[in-house]
């Protein structure tokens, strides 16, 4: 045989191995990047994963965008790099090694000690090292993993030193004190990005604590959402412009409070007339009117002694009321309480009024001794903070309330608002070369870059890069106590200064690092590196530049691959690797690192919820790959709706998906190998002649090279669910229309032209649309061109992935061809709707059919609506009000909120309407118009609920302003056609169960129907002929036989094989 047989089995999981080990075994990949040297480079960043956590489903869909589009421009010509890389360093890493030797905290990580603790770490990060690539394998991502870059390597870190010496030297590195969020578990900060992906809603109780005013018998309500931070309270703060009250409650207290709040906050306290107090009580009564401005500087008593000796101690003023801006009236009682230590806007206010600061939680976020708390973690001590506050009277409500609240993204404590030395990179001071160098961005989709990525941008906050942990890249600051600081930028640099040669080989990570002391340049003492490491995510923004050793290597390569023409990421790296890149390369630069980003959204479960194992939702990738195989699930999430948007993954969605695209390419190209096996057609014997083509065939191929260009054009575009449509839509029209309508072409005897232009057609067609979707499925691609190109052509690349995408040619496209060609699919696409609603089977001819549409077909057009409708006749008609009419009636729901109590008479007029002329005034002018009682009434077709109906004997479909009526009266000549178009198809059946082949001769066996074997009798020789019958024995059944019900008859039927 020319071409290895074609398993009819959908399961192509064994099928992809194969392919996998064919490709490995022989290069392709690498020969893929090696035929391209020297073209022009088009570079693909890989935002890198951590090798200590597991593939999820979600990587699927990364990684397969990440694949295609580089498979996709290495077809057009260019040479695409594609190194792969792990992320290695931060938190996960740690807290994974800490549960491996269990321990909690960095004490115990100190007395277990950091040199044998780092080690674990770098030992850890490949745990899952070997799943990944097995997971990249069978998903088909082809990336360099040979020889991938590794962000705790030497030479990633010193290309970091020197990144941050620039950012120093232009100082825009510092070290501040500053209020950032805080996780008391870890012991480090957060930078707004890693905030940003920790928020949960969460139920809360708040306070208002009545403060007592100094020497008046009056209080100061105010409202805090953290009780655990009013031990550290040092100053109440108003808005100076807003209106404030001194009040008498009912409660029997007199506050002071926002003016505006006062019902909200007091209402509750209002009693009603009863049979003990006979008249109304209010709530309050207003004794006097103030501007905020009026009560600054007011003093007043502290709610506990325990911030008292502190104040003292920094000969601070403290306890008084203070005025700011930032107060709104939106919450609360317009009085904010402030702590200097736990807030931005507290601190703020703080250094304006050069209030003290008393921090009572430490480092693990816990009270400290001075509180009755000590040792109890702040969020716990608010329960016990205000019971005190009731107990002492001074708790004037504790409300619940829910809000979203931030938590650590990598152990799930709550963040705290704390105030700590830390290092940052000032960002605010490159917004608008962030935001200049965003806008050269093509964001896919835009909405993103000019709404949440760049409404990040707008609000940019400096970036607290340091982290008081121990496996990450050390931050490069050495200080002295004579107060010098230096950053080191090289190892070269780091060797000089040391004194010690030996530093230049030094291992670039705690606890090594923290030994090389250098000389102070102003005073000659030695200087200690600071002990912080850098966040992580700085290590993920550096890859552009750390992944070539920049500038200390391969410049030329670097400048070559950066900017990077296309990188793609979940939703979520908008606050995390897309930032990242951009600032780094924005601050060293000063121009954006990628061309093009696909923001992809989440994978979701089949309800639309988000995956987790929780919840017993979450799919194991290898158990969905295993089922279905990587091209489905690939097919799925490029078909299945635009990138950004959730997907929701389930099995019945990828089988479908597989169904419909897969399966038929895959029928089809079995149907060929079939045919051309038999044929023994070898294509490269042949060539396409045009002229000598049939309609059929040039319309195929017409479509062929308009899909070929409107895939690519797609593809150009980053529009790839419009690629996959297009593909997805001309395998289904070669399948379903092409090669039903020209299966007899196939099946005719010896190697007539036209058998000839069928097969050459409908082979150019398979292997070129194969290498159009190669970039997307590329296993089954790969299989189909292995078999219908390398078996007949031994010169021939060697894998569908080294050839070029296949170029469109106009001269093969005729536009009128396939408009003609569209407007018969429409038509029959009604037809077969009308068959379907009158219950007449497609074996069963049909007399007449009336089209309705503002065009007419040539004859040859019309003989394949007649034939693929099985209708005697078509006609072409300007009216079909004689068979069909609609009836109107209103849309409610728009309807009635626009002439409300003109419903009724609308109901009337539209009921009594001649159906077709509404429907031609509707179609001409878009609206009907006419008078309801005494109102005007225009309605459009979104007004309108319209179904057509028809007269009887006749079934009518419309759409698009075409309109098929079927004659549904069968004659008995008609009738009888049928029974032997169902006579033939169960024969045709009955061949194949029985295992013959194509071309085999047999013998039919008719019994026990008189009716059914006299209907046979009569059109034995067509009979014969379609089931390849020598002889037709009646009254005797032999061979495989089955009994059969063929439109009401029972008869049984039998084949033997001659």
């Amino acid at each position: 045989m020319l071409y290895e047989k074609v398993s009819a089995d959908m399961n192509f999981v064994e099928r992809e191995k194969k392919t996998e080990k064919f490709w490995k075994e022989n290069r392709i990949f690498e020969k893929s990047m090696e035929n391209r040297e020297g073209r022009p480079s088009y570079t693909f960043y890989d935002g890198p994963p951590t090798a200590n956590g597991k593939p999820h489903i979600g990587h699927v869909l990364t990684r397969v965008i990440k694949d295609m589009i580089p498979r996709y421009r290495t077809m057009k010509g260019y040479m695409v790099p594609r190194k792969a890389g792990w992320d290695t360093h931060g938190l996960p890493v740690e807290l994974e090694v800490e549960k491996l030797l269990g321990l909690d905290g960095k004490d115990q990580i100190e007395n277990y000690g950091i040199e044998p603790f780092v080690k674990k770490c770098k030992e850890s990060v490949w745990k899952y090292k070997g799943m990944w690539e097995d997971f990249s394998g069978t998903v088909g991502f082809w990336a360099d993993m040979e020889h991938p870059y590794v962000t705790y390597e030497d030479d990633y870190i010193e290309s970091e030193w020197w990144a941050l010496k620039q950012i120093w030297e232009k100082k825009l590195l510092y070290k501040g004190f500053k209020i950032v969020p805080y996780c008391p578990r870890c012991g480090t900060p957060l930078s707004s990005q890693e905030v940003a992906q920790g928020y949960k809603d969460v139920k809360e109780r708040s306070a208002i604590a009545r403060f007592k005013v100094k020497d008046e018998e009056a209080y100061i309500l105010a409202w805090t959402t953290t009780p655990w931070t009013l031990p550290s309270n040092v100053a109440l703060c108003v808005n100076p412009k807003e209106e404030y009250a001194k009040v008498k409650a009912a409660d029997g207290y007199t506050y002071y409070m926002a003016k505006a709040l006062l019902d909200t906050v007091l209402g509750k306290l209002a009693v009603k007339a009863d049979s003990e107090n006979g008249v109304d009580m209010p709530a309050y009564e207003i004794l006097e009117s103030y501007i905020g401005k009026d009560l600054e500087y007011k003093e007043y008593e502290p709610l506990f002694d325990y911030a008292v000796e502190t104040c003292k101690k920094q000969e601070k003023k403290a306890f008084y009321v203070v005025c700011d801006e930032y107060v709104t009236l939106t919450d609360g009682t317009g009085v904010v309480h402030i702590a200097p230590a736990f807030g931005e806007d507290d601190n703020k206010v703080g250094r304006k009024y050069d209030l003290p600061f008393v921090q009572l939680v430490n480092s693990k976020g816990e009270m400290t001794s001075e509180t009755a708390y000590s040792g109890v973690f702040c969020k716990k001590a608010d329960p016990m903070i205000l019971t005190d506050l009731d107990k002492a009277g001074l708790l004037f409500d504790a409300p619940k309330f829910e809000h979203s609240y931030p938590h650590c993204w990598r152990c799930d404590t709550p963040l705290i608002y704390y105030a700590r030395e830390s290092w940052f990179i000032k960002m605010t001071a490159v917004k608008q070369e962030l935001i200049k160098n965003n806008n050269t961005i093509n964001w896919i989709p835009e909405s993103i870059g000019t709404g949440r990525f760049g409404n990040w941008l707008e609000n940019v906050q400096d970036w607290g890069v340091s982290r008081n942990r121990y496996w990450g890249t050390p931050m490069n600051i050495w200080e002295c106590e004579c107060g010098c600081q230096h950053a080191i930028g090289s190892r070269q640099e780091l060797a000089e200064m040391s004194g010690n040669p030996d530093s230049a080989s030094l291992e670039l990570h705690r606890p090594y690092i923290d030994e090389v002391t250098i000389r102070c340049p102003k005073c000659g003492k030695d200087m200690h590196r600071i002990p912080e490491v850098i966040d992580c995510w700085f290590d993920s923004g550096a890859m552009p530049f750390a992944q070539h050793h920049y500038p200390f290597e391969n410049k030329e390569l670097f400048e070559q691959q950066f900017p990077a023409d296309f990188i793609s990421e979940a939703v979520d790296q908008t606050r995390g690797w897309f930032y990242t890149l951009l600032a780094e390369s924005t601050l060293l630069f000063d121009r954006a690192p990628y061309k093009n980003v696909i923001v992809l959204g989440h994978v979701q479960d089949e309800n639309g919820q988000k995956m987790s194992k929780s919840k017993g939702n979450a799919v194991d990738p290898f158990d969905a790959l295993k089922t279905h195989g990587a091209d489905a699930i690939r097919w799925y999430f490029y078909i299945n709706s635009a990138p950004w948007l959730p997907n929701r993954f389930h099995d019945k969605a990828v089988t479908e998906g597989q169904r419909k695209f897969m399966g038929t390419l895959w029928n089809t190209y079995a149907f060929y190998v079939l045919y051309a096996n038999i044929d023994e057609f070898n294509p490269l014997n042949y060539t396409l002649e045009y002229k000598k083509l049939s309609v059929m065939d040039k319309w195929l191929l017409s479509r062929l090279h308009t899909v070929i260009n409107e895939v690519d054009e797609n593809l150009e575009k980053y529009r790839i669910p419009e690629a996959a449509r297009a593909l997805q839509d001309f395998v289904d029209e070669m399948s379903n229309w092409y090669v039903r309508r020209s299966r007899e072409r196939f099946w005719a005897k010896g190697m007539e032209q036209d058998k000839i232009n069928a097969y050459m057609t409908l082979y150019t067609a398979l292997v070129e649309i194969s290498k159009a979707a190669a970039p997307m499925i590329p296993f089954m691609t790969e299989e189909i061109y292995q078999n219908l190109v390398k078996s007949v052509d031994k010169n021939a690349l060697e894998s569908i992935h080294l050839c070029d995408f296949p170029e469109s040619d106009e001269n093969w496209i005729d536009e009128e061809l396939e408009a003609n060609m569209k407007k018969v699919l429409d038509i029959v696409v009604l037809g077969r709707a009308c068959r379907n609603e009158s219950n007449i089977k497609n074996r069963q001819p049909v007399g007449k059919m009336y089209v309705k549409a503002d065009y007419d077909l040539p004859d040859f057009y019309k003989d394949i609506i007649t034939d693929e409708l099985n209708v005697k006749k078509i006609e072409f008609t300007e009216d079909v009000r004689s068979f069909t009419t609609y009836i109107f009636k209103p849309q409610l729901k728009t309807v009635g909120p626009k002439y409300g109590k003109q419903l009724g008479a609308i109901k009337n007029y539209l009921s009594a309407l001649d159906g077709n002329e509404a429907m031609d005034e509707l179609e001409a002018n878009q609206v009907l118009k006419f008078t309801a009682g005494d109102m005007e009434v225009e309605l459009a077709k979104e007004d309108l609920l319209i179904e057509m109906t028809q007269s009887e004997g006749y079934v009518s479909q419309n759409d698009h302003g075409i309109t098929v009526v079927l004659d549904t009266n069968l004659t008995p000549e008609l009738l009888e056609e049928g029974f032997v178009r169902e006579i033939i198809s169960k024969v045709q059946t009955m061949r194949k169960e029985a295992g013959f082949e194509v071309m085999d001769k047999i013998a039919l066996y008719v019994d026990k129907n008189e009716a059914v074997s006299d209907i046979i009798q009569k059109n034995r020789e067509e009979i014969q002929s379609e089931v390849l019958a020598n002889n037709v024995i009646f009254g005797k059944i032999n061979g495989y036989h089955k009994e059969w019900n063929i439109n009401g008859e029972n008869v049984e039927l039998g084949v033997e094989k001659q």
